[in-house]
């Protein structure tokens, strides 16, 4: 059976657009005289000797069916209007057998000129059904099988039913709908299930996305469901009444969901390992736990299953929001989820809940990170960054805490910015640390940018291109390095079940290898095509969204780099690097933040700069006159 849809499907594959034409022209002009012949042997009273009668009724098929354009229409594309014009043609064809038989001194009855035109016409559908559905056999062999359930079975599902019946790549199998009155009726060939057997089907049935058809829903109600139905693993994508589509009602949401993994331009790392036996049944404090990736963090741990997750934040929204998500999430695991708020340079709190918590490791996230706020804000953004993280590593040295993982930034290395230099700093810091504690494994994390978070390029192009634009770049040359939430997640876990001491506990910076970094025009680019648009430019005037460039923001570099040294050494994972890097002496770090906290104390900026430039090496400060604080 293999064999032959093998040979099915190559010959399919080889025809050309003209020669399938072809095919279905000699289809429909071999079935005219079958079915003569067929209706000569139903009734006996058509005349059997003129032979010059089936060549003709051929002929005439061909002719007619042609004017009629019928072999010019594709298969998956046969339905109602085409089989207007297959009756259309059946009936002009008896006609035409008709007028032949008479000029031929042999008339056909009347009953077998109406039994010719209804067999010919049943024959002729039943042939092309044939076909479509043979076709689709054949094409499952090289295409990949995507098995839906469709939520909602009213005018858009059954209407969504029909028209994916007739893709070999995608094949309905079953409703949904929350209307009890529907729930055990069969639409469109499908039966309707009620929403509490979503998971049995799936199971059952190997579901691999749900779409969801019901326009009418409010967004709210839509969410929810989508929310509920992501928790079981499989991809959810909204779909748009008919009406919208043609711009009868308004278009809310779209089909394709928006992936940021695919602009990296190289294979996303989905599947690096946890490290889970690290922390298995451990109390784990996160510090930014609202953020991008500290709530991404907490829901990988949450997976993990440690004793308990303390969410510590200084948003409140952030924080609420994070906690919620959470709570539901963790509702019979038996994960305790606690949620602290306040920021990491109160020096008494964070002490408090260390005791309280009995926390054994700590992923600190929590910083300032916008570049031109906190170039425009460096006090509050080095106190925060650099002080925040003293107090927070002092406090897990003292309550004898066993890992303590800083989450940092390329943009630390041979910063051009404060925030760049206050993760330095930071760096520095735990460093520091590191080497003074005998108790605690203090380790860095270093990466990009993340693609998808708060304050990231991709919520912004989003969100100007749903606005109809302009894209605004910073320079038409600028690059980045990107990952994922999920990797930049999977990076911070892996850094805290590598260093288990030794070697591995003198301060190291875990990396992750990006690829080549991105450039941010084509980045730019790609998402507006991606978004069904056009780029607006000299080349393309009539395009739909322009990208406009702004000038680089104070502190920005046109391309960032992920290592201060040279040395790179290997870890249990391929994708993940290991550097040693210079640090300073207790001393210097001593009078480093010395200085800092002097400054900070009496708000003066400029002061802190001086403790940038003195201490971090390779920093480079942006010209003042585009400076604002």
């Amino acid at each position: 059976m293999l064999a032959l849809k093998r040979i099915l499907f190559e010959c399919a594959d080889r025809l050309s657009r003209p020669q399938k034409r072809l095919v279905l022209l000699l289809i429909d002009s071999l079935l005219a005289p079958i079915v003569l012949l067929a209706t000569g042997l139903l009734l006996p009273t058509v005349p059997g000797q003129h032979l010059l009668l089936f060549p003709a009724a051929a002929l005439w098929a061909a002719l007619i069916a042609s004017l009629l354009g019928l072999p010019r229409i594709k298969l998956n594309a046969y339905e109602s209007l085409a089989i207007l014009k297959t009756g259309a043609c059946a009936a002009l064809l008896a006609l035409a057998v008709a007028l032949t038989a008479w000029l031929g001194g042999a008339p056909l009855p009347l009953a077998a000129i109406i039994l010719f035109g209804l067999m010919l016409f049943l024959a002729s559908v039943g042939a092309r059904m044939a076909m479509l559905h043979l076709l689709l056999w054949t094409l499952q062999l090289n295409q990949k099988r995507y098995r839906v359930l469709i939520y909602g079975a009213g005018n858009t599902g059954s209407q969504l039913a029909a028209a994916l019946s007739s893709r070999g790549a995608i094949r309905p199998v079953a409703f949904v709908d929350d209307n009890a009155a529907l729930q055990g009726m069969t639409v469109s060939g499908l039966k309707v299930h009620p929403p509490r057997e979503i998971e049995r089907i799936m199971r059952e049935r190997d579901i691999n996305r749900v779409l969801l058809a019901m326009p009418s829903v409010s967004p709210p109600k839509l969410a929810q469901i989508a929310q509920r139905l992501q928790l079981t693993g499989l991809d959810v994508h909204t779909v748009p009444s008919f009406a919208q589509l043609v711009g009868a009602e308004q278009l809310v949401d779209n089909l394709t969901p928006f992936v940021c993994g695919r602009f990296l331009g190289r294979q996303v790392e989905e599947a690096l390992p946890q490290g889970a036996e690290a922390y298995v049944g451990r109390s784990i404090l996160v510090t930014g736990a609202g953020g991008s990736v500290g709530s991404e963090l907490c829901r990988q741990l949450l997976l993990i299953r440690p004793a308990r997750i303390v969410l510590f934040d200084v948003s409140e929204i952030a924080l609420y929001t994070i906690d919620r998500e959470l709570s539901e999430r963790a509702e019979g695991t038996g994960v305790e989820i606690v949620a602290v708020l306040g920021s990491v340079m109160e020096s008494r709190l964070v002490r408090m809940v260390m005791a309280e918590h009995r926390i054994e490791v700590v992923f600190h996230a929590a910083a300032y990170k916008h570049v031109p706020l906190v170039e425009a804000n460096p006090i509050a953004g080095l106190a925060n960054n650099v002080l925040g993280t003293r107090t927070l590593a002092d406090a897990a040295h003292e309550a004898g805490v066993a890992r303590f993982i800083l989450i940092s930034t390329d943009k630390a290395v041979r910063p051009t910015n404060i925030m760049g230099a206050s993760k330095r700093l930071a760096e520095l810091v735990v460093q520091d640390m590191a080497r003074r504690s005998a108790g605690t494994v203090f380790s860095m994390v270093r990466f990009g940018n993340v693609l998808g978070s708060s304050g990231s390029v991709i919520p912004l192009f989003k969100e100007q291109i749903a606005r109809g634009g302009p894209v605004t770049l910073t320079h038409e040359d600028v690059t980045r390095y990107f990952m994922t939430i999920s990797e930049a997640a999977r990076l911070v876990l892996l850094a805290g079940s590598f260093a288990h001491g030794g070697d591995t506990a003198g301060g190291d910076v875990f990396v992750l290898d990006m690829g080549q970094p991105v450039r941010i025009r084509d980045l730019a680019r790609q998402m507006i095509e991606a978004a069904g648009y056009s780029v607006r430019s000299p080349g393309n005037p009539a395009g739909d969204i322009e990208i406009v460039v702004t000038g680089l923001r104070p502190g920005e570099k046109l391309h960032e780099e992920l290592l201060i040294g040279e040395g790179l050494l290997t870890t249990p994972h391929a994708k993940i690097l290991r550097a040693r890097e210079d640090s300073l002496s207790e001393l210097e770090m001593a009078s480093a933040l010395r200085a800092l906290r002097a400054a900070v104390a009496v708000g003066n900026a400029e002061a802190a700069r001086q403790v940038i430039h003195a201490w971090v090496d390779g920093y480079r400060a942006p010209e003042r006159t585009a400076a604002k604080g």
